[in-house]
């Protein structure tokens, strides 16, 4: 409030001069050939150096009566008083010069209360009082005892008449400027409320579609984006200057042909897409476009609603998976055993027919073969009996980066790395205990060692790494090889899907079952010629262990 009436005295002692500059021409105007008489133009100059003086002393108060604006508004206003006064004494011409003392009082409503305004019209009505009984010689002279009489009778009449005129009109202004300055304060004050509560609204209406799960973005009806909430841009993987005034196939949502085909009609449209992130990650979008119209009905262009759904996608492809496995392991479970019976018996018929025969005979190695392919059959039949029907977990605290340096120093030494194979064991911290089945675990190790030392033929750098993540433990296996494209990535975990000469397709499905069953989860990124990392996280402890303290702690709490 202070530095708003600062301000409008700032503004009251910019314009005095141009005032002062008005009354210079009045004067001239009223005297068409130029011609002031010497102790005229002497006043004149006398008035324009006194304005001057005190405007540069209101300027230099603006400073120093920063903090009491009100005292500087009276110090103003009564000088502009006394400049009119001086104007009417000097130039002895009331009904020219009387009007600015209008001017005063209509101003002191701009800056002072109701009870300010009367009191500049009083001291106005008080100035022009003595001016008018000089002018009538009712002024008692310094040098005499008694006041002339007036030489005309009217003159008292006169003076009564125009006293009363100017009482009734300083008044009036007064009154009639404080009541419009009021309404104008009070006009701005609903002004300024209803401004605050459209801005609360806006502010509001922006957070909450900024603050939604969801992305939000408009565009106009050529799809040039007018807009698009934080959540929309996390999604996309792109900032706000990179979407806002760009078409919406910039986005990476939609191509030129999908956007004319959806905006084709006006009703609703719901589509599921694939699209690609601003860092080139692969998304699954939810969208719903519909038109953005006016409160008026007028359309003006889209609205679109989109949100992530590449996990709830993944999820699904889990369960699907998880089915198959379910439903490929109840119906072959019995075949396999009844199998593997019949080919132990033929392993062992065929090892024992071998023997009798002689080392060079053709027989012998043809017996031999049969042999070794009945105990790789035998391999496979034991592997898919494991994933149909897994043994039971036997769960212990076990040191999970002890047990990986073990399993990677047995694999160094085993058949399945060659010299242009490199394996790297980076396990921080060197001791981490979780509950896990010890035997589980290594076969997850194993599949997924043999699968990326087979990804590898030619060789390159097998890196196992292992971090402690809050309650998670990180297990990834990180490999060099040809990686996969994204047909292979969906079908890996599949029973059966293998994807190199020598495998049974069991491997990894046998490792993702192992992680489920241990709470765990199994991530799998991999692009074609340019390697694969397989995530693991498993949990440092057991949920139904973690259940089972909560309840122990409750319960001694009760007891005590």
């Amino acid at each position: 409030m202070q530095e708003e009436l600062n301000r409008k005295l700032l503004w009251l002692t910019s314009i005095r001069m141009l005032v002062v500059a008005s009354i210079v021409l009045i004067g001239f105007l009223n005297d068409p050939i130029g011609v002031f008489t010497e102790e005229k133009g002497a006043f004149l100059k006398l008035t324009i150096g006194l304005i001057s003086i005190q405007s540069l002393i209101y300027i230099a108060l603006l400073r120093l009566l920063r903090r009491w604006p009100g005292i500087h508004a009276y110090i103003q206003l009564f000088g502009d008083l006394l400049f009119v006064t001086l104007l009417i004494y000097g130039f002895e011409d009331a009904t020219q010069f009387s009007t600015f003392y209008i001017f005063v009082i209509a101003i002191a409503a701009l800056y002072l209360h109701r009870t300010g305004v009367l009191i500049i019209a009083g001291a106005a009505f008080v100035l022009y009082t003595s001016i008018a009984f000089h002018w009538l010689g009712l002024v008692v002279d310094p040098g005499s005892s008694l006041p002339p009489l007036p030489e005309e009778a009217g003159s008292l009449l006169w003076l009564g008449y125009n006293l009363l005129m100017h009482l009734v009109g300083f008044y009036g202004v007064a009154i009639l400027t404080a009541y419009l300055a009021r309404g104008v304060e009070r006009a701005k004050e609903r002004l300024r409320m209803t401004h605050l509560d459209l801005a609360y609204l806006q502010s509001l209406h922006g957070d909450v579609i900024q603050s939604m799960s969801g992305g939000v973005m408009t565009t106009d009806l050529d799809g040039v984006v007018a807009s698009v909430n934080r959540s929309g841009r996390e999604i996309l993987g792109r900032s706000e200057p990179a979407l806002v005034g760009s078409h919406i196939t910039e986005s990476g949502m939609f191509t030129a042909a999908q956007w004319r085909e959806h905006t084709r009609g006006s009703e609703r449209v719901r589509v599921e897409i694939d699209c690609r992130r601003g860092d080139d990650q692969r998304i699954t979008l939810g969208v719903t476009l519909s038109e953005l119209r006016d409160s008026e009905g007028n359309w003006h262009g889209y609205t679109l609603i989109f949100r992530d759904l590449t996990a709830l996608r993944q999820l699904e492809e889990q369960v699907r998976v998880q089915d198959r496995m379910a439903a490929v392991g109840q119906m072959a479970a019995g075949l396999a055993h009844e199998v593997g019976n019949p080919l132990t018996a033929i392993s062992g018929s065929v090892e024992m027919l071998a023997r009798s025969l002689e080392g060079g005979a053709p027989q012998r190695q043809l017996l031999e073969i049969i042999l070794k392919e009945s105990r790789r059959l035998d391999r496979t039949v034991k592997n898919f009996l494991r994933f149909a029907k897994p043994g039971p977990r036997r769960l212990a605290e076990i040191d999970v980066a002890a047990l990986l340096r073990e399993d990677v120093e047995l694999l160094r030494n085993s058949d399945d790395v060659g010299p242009e194979h490199r394996i790297v064991a980076d396990l921080e911290p060197s001791s981490v205990l979780i509950h896990a089945d010890r035997d589980h675990l290594g076969q997850v190790f194993w599949n997924l060692a043999r699968n990326a030392l087979q990804a590898m033929p030619d060789g390159g750098l097998l890196t196992v790494r292992g971090r402690l993540a809050d309650d998670l433990y990180r297990l990834e296996f990180c490999d060099t090889g040809e990686g996969m494209t994204e047909e292979e990535r969906d079908k890996l975990f599949q029973p059966f899907k293998s994807f190199f000469s020598r495998g049974t397709g069991l491997g990894m499905a046998i490792v993702y079952r192992i992680v489920a069953e241990h709470r765990g989860d199994i991530r799998v990124d991999s692009q074609p010629g340019q390697g694969t990392v397989i995530t693991i996280e498993l949990p440092v402890r057991e949920p139904e262990a973690v259940n089972q303290e909560e309840v122990g702690r409750e319960a001694a709490v009760a007891r005590h």
